[in-house]
Parts: structure tokens; C-alpha cells; sequence
């Protein structure tokens, strides 16, 4: 048995964050019924393949809002999902029973002067501060959609389910993508003993790039991996330098050779390297 078996959600959201998030509570056993206005998520026309990985086994029933009555299952559902701009879901004047949960899936909070502000992930993450070590390149993930968004909902409606076992009472739950992704961040205002550690300011926590054009990680961040590292690579003259903004030396020595030679000869050490896989790669080395 899962143990979300005898939950029921009902999900309003379009696109990625709200979507994800619901997968997830069904992954662990709730049952999800996905609420699309009569032209559908405009993800199932922008991008029908990950729509459908997203809300495979969901059911789907449509509403017309302007038109129609809410459907049943908004006031059965245990916990309801929406990702309007903020006043919206409250002129559609829906009354949930107490012991719903309704979590609001926002760009920058339920209230304050964004809270109106039009914008997707890259643009939350660029008011989080989480951009700055790295602009202009582009995450590889949409860390505010699906981290900041999708799991922060899911963490706080396990709580909130917690919640309810104790007292019988639901509640409502705001979450602000902006926010969340500035909270992913943020404990690095306390100081960091090397700038950009983790965001491509040292050596030994960088990705290099290989003959074949290829890619390697290396986060050796701790001496005895850093040091077996440069003992394979025969380079005993690079050990005291794994902080380094950039090692040419290691840039060059890693062109020389293809990914999977530095594979063969590092990645079954106490190395901490790595290749970058292509997605399909990645599924079939995880399967």
C-alpha cells in the first residue's frame, strides 16, 4: 500500500510546476483528477510528449469556469492544486469544505508588489539571486518550476495532510517559486571560504570538456579525492592547486584523450568524476 492510497487531488495547474506535482502525489498512491478549461493545458498542444509523461494515469474532466458549475470532485477532493495569479481562484468563488487542503502554486507570492507579475522559471530564478554566479547560460533544469514549485508543494501538503490527522482541519498553503528558489540559495550569504565554490570558481569542482567533445565532471572537492585524481592523471604537481579559479594544465591534459578513456581510468576510483550522459544515455544507465 502507498501512502497517499485514499487521497484525492484535484489539479487546476497548467503547464510544468502544478502538473509535476501532482505526478508526484500520485507516484505515492494519490488519486488525481486534472481539471483542464475546454481548449486543455496549452502544454498538451505546446509540448505533447512531456504533457504526457506529466499526466499519464491522471483522469481528466474539463471545465468551462464562466460557464459551468465547479465539478464534484473540487468539493471531495482532499487537497486542490491551482496556479492562478494570485485573487483569481478566490473570485471563482468556490467554498471548500474545512478539511481541504488548497495549495496555490505562485510566481512571487500570494501578495506584494510582484504578486500580479506575469513570468516562467528563469525569470524567478533571476529575482532569487541563484542566477548571478553563472548568467547568461541557462540551467539544464528548471530548479524554480520543479524544485522551488513542484516539491516544495508536495513537501508542504505531506505536512499539511500530517496536519489535518491531528486537528481535522485542512488549510492553505502559498507557495512562491521566487521565494523558494531564493531559499535554495540564500545560505550562501553566510560566506564562502572559495567565491563560487560549487558554481565554477575552483578546479576541482568544475566540468571539462574531452577529446571527442565530450564532458567530464570532476567535483573532487575533498584533498584524498583531488589528490588520488592527480596521482591517475600522473600530475603530483597539481595537488596543492584544487582550488584554483582554472587549471590550463587540466583543461589540456583532459582534451587529450575521449570520455570514455578518463571513464576507464577514473571513474571506479575514489575520484568523485564523472561523464555528462545525454538524456537517453542517462535513462538507459538508470533503468
Amino acid at each position: 500500500m502507498k501512502p497517499l492510497e485514499g487521497i484525492s487531488v484535484a489539479d487546476l495547474t497548467r503547464y510544468l510546476p502544478g502538473p509535476f506535482a501532482s505526478r508526484e502525489l500520485q507516484r505515492l498512491g494519490a488519486r488525481v483528477v486534472k481539471i483542464e478549461p475546454p481548449e486543455g493545458d496549452p502544454a498538451r498542444h505546446a509540448s505533447p510528449g512531456p504533457y504526457e509523461a506529466l499526466n499519464a494515469g491522471k483522469e481528466i474532466l474539463t471545465w468551462d469556469a464562466r460557464s459551468e458549475p465547479p465539478p464534484p470532485v473540487l468539493h471531495e477532493a482532499d487537497v486542490v492544486l491551482e496556479g492562478f495569479r494570485p485573487g483569481v481562484w478566490g473570485r471563482l468563488g468556490i467554498e471548500l469544505p474545512p478539511t481541504a487542503i488548497l495549495c496555490s502554486i505562485t510566481g512571487f507570492g500570494a501578495d506584494g508588489p510582484r504578486a500580479q507579475q506575469a513570468g516562467h522559471d528563469l525569470n524567478y530564478l533571476g529575482y532569487a539571486g541563484a542566477l548571478a554566479d553563472t548568467a547568461p547560460a541557462l540551467p539544464p533544469v528548471q530548479v524554480a518550476d520543479l524544485a522551488a514549485g513542484a516539491q516544495a508543494a508536495v513537501i508542504e501538503i505531506m505536512a499539511a495532510l500530517i496536519e489535518r490527522q491531528r486537528t481535522g482541519k485542512g488549510g492553505r498553503i502559498v507557495i512562491s517559486m521566487t521565494h523558494g528558489s531564493h531559499h535554495l540559495v540564500a545560505h550562501r550569504l553566510a560566506g564562502e571560504v572559495v567565491p563560487r565554490l560549487l558554481t565554477g570558481g575552483a578546479a576541482c569542482y568544475r566540468i571539462y570538456a574531452t577529446a571527442d567533445d565530450r564532458y567530464l565532471t570532476v567535483a573532487a572537492l575533498e584533498p584524498k579525492f583531488w589528490r588520488r585524481l592527480c596521482e591517475l592523471l600522473e600530475r603530483p604537481d597539481l595537488v596543492d592547486r584544487a582550488f584554483e579559479p582554472e587549471l590550463p594544465e587540466l583543461e589540456d591534459l583532459l582534451r587529450t584523450r575521449p570520455l570514455a578513456d578518463w571513464l576507464a581510468l577514473l571513474e571506479h576510483e575514489d575520484t568523485c568524476v564523472g561523464p555528462v550522459l545525454t538524456l537517453a544515455e542517462a535513462e538507459r544507465e538508470l533503468a
